[in-house]
């Protein structure tokens, strides 16, 4: 592929024009005495729409939950998320605005907004984090209850044992005086003399001969017929008394109570194993997880589930701060709104130079003075005294210089 020249003359006007836009920029951040940083603040925002898709969602599956689906319960669910969600919104506008506003009330407005928004955040944020554990601590749950009814079971087991054992024996005794009872009926039954039959003739009113067979029953019968009913209908009660009451004590074993106990216990171990709750709980109190308390893992699941609760809530905030770099402006320190002239710059700062020049010949001059009082230096001035031919050594000079 062929190489193209470069064009100089574009590239140095798009380099001039980069540099251009720089110095408008550059110049206006000055002008506004701040500058934000909005890489950090889409992140930031990111931030707040991830929270506040998570927690809409995390509402959605809340109110299907709970509503048993009840359509009109649903929505009504959902209304408070919706405007926790607004609120959440509002916490990185709020946290730019605490560092640009110059008024101070403003600013502690923006701070208290950016707390209570946070408020709300730190809620959305733990029902996130509760919906998490719940599955897990709710399997713990439903296995602790059940381990604790086998539990129960085989220390009462003794005793029903003991209650079962006495009703069963209380209806077969039952069982066999009824026994005796009927069989004393049915023999008594049994020995009375048959009934007699003997024909009874006549003539009735109207003269016409009749003739019948008439039977007497002995008096008894009746009675031991109705007591032998009743024993039967109280041995077939009784006996169904006694299977059941037999079917109740068959269930009464020890054993299959001491099994039932490690059953619920090793599920009980296996709920607490797959909770992350109990096993961060038992790590932190130096336990085993499945003799962790319920008090011991609330108290870690309000730290587990508040905490992150409130970092997530302050996080996004704390970006959207440190995305405003402040600086000071001449409009800090003077607010007539005056600029200052480069054509004035040399007048302003020619007293500051004349006063260093200043300091500076001052200084040079107490040099100077001292030297030449200490003889170390001979001033350019001072004159040779005239003489007649006779040659003035030095020493003599100097001294006479002294002098």
């Amino acid at each position: 592929m062929a190489k193209t020249i470069p064009n100089r003359e574009a590239q140095r006007e798009k380099r001039d024009w980069a540099l251009e836009s720089a110095r408008w920029t550059q110049e206006r951040h000055i002008e506004k005495g701040y500058r934000i940083k909005w890489g950090y603040v889409g992140i930031a925002y990111l931030v707040e729409f991830m929270v506040i898709g998570a927690s809409l969602w995390g509402a959605w599956l809340f109110a299907g939950y709970y509503s048993d689906g009840d359509v009109r319960s649903f929505y009504f669910m959902l209304l408070a998320p919706l405007v926790y969600a607004a609120v959440e919104l509002c916490r990185v506008p709020l946290g730019i605005l605490a560092r640009t506003q110059r008024s101070y009330f403003v600013r502690c407005l923006a701070i208290v907004g950016i707390v209570f928004a946070a408020g709300v955040t730190t809620k959305s944020v733990s029902q996130l984090g509760e919906m998490m554990f719940h599955p897990r601590l709710m399997d713990a749950a439903k296995a602790k209850t059940a381990m604790k009814d086998a539990q129960s079971d085989r220390a009462s087991i003794d005793t029903r044992i003991a209650a079962a054992d006495a009703r069963v024996g209380q209806y077969t005794t039952e069982l066999d005086q009824i026994e005796k009872r009927s069989a004393e009926n049915a023999s008594q039954l049994a020995g009375l003399p048959a009934q007699r039959c003997e024909r009874i003739s006549g003539t009735n009113s109207r003269g016409v001969k009749y003739s019948n067979l008439k039977c007497i029953a002995d008096p008894r019968v009746a009675t031991l017929s109705a007591s032998v009913t009743k024993a039967s209908a109280d041995r077939a009660a009784v006996t169904k008394d006694l299977e059941t009451a037999r079917a109740a004590r068959a269930q009464l074993d020890r054993g299959a109570a001491d099994r039932k106990v490690a059953d619920t216990e090793q599920t009980y171990r296996n709920a607490v194993n797959r909770s992350q709750l109990h096993s961060f709980t038992a790590m932190v109190y130096g336990v085993d997880p499945i003799d962790v308390t319920d008090a011991q893992v609330h108290a870690f699941l309000r730290i587990f589930v508040f905490v992150p609760a409130l970092c997530a809530a302050f996080a996004s905030t704390i970006l959207a701060l440190c995305a405003v770099s402040v600086r000071k402006t001449f409009m800090d320190e003077d607010d007539l709104g005056a600029a200052i002239n480069q054509e004035a710059t040399p007048y302003m700062l020619a007293p500051f130079a004349e006063g260093i020049v200043q300091e500076v010949n001052t200084a040079l001059h107490k040099t100077v003075r001292e030297a030449v009082a200490s003889g170390a230096a001979i001033p350019l001035e001072q004159r040779r005294p005239a003489t007649t031919g006779a040659v003035v050594p030095p020493v003599a000079a100097n001294a006479g210089a002294g002098a």
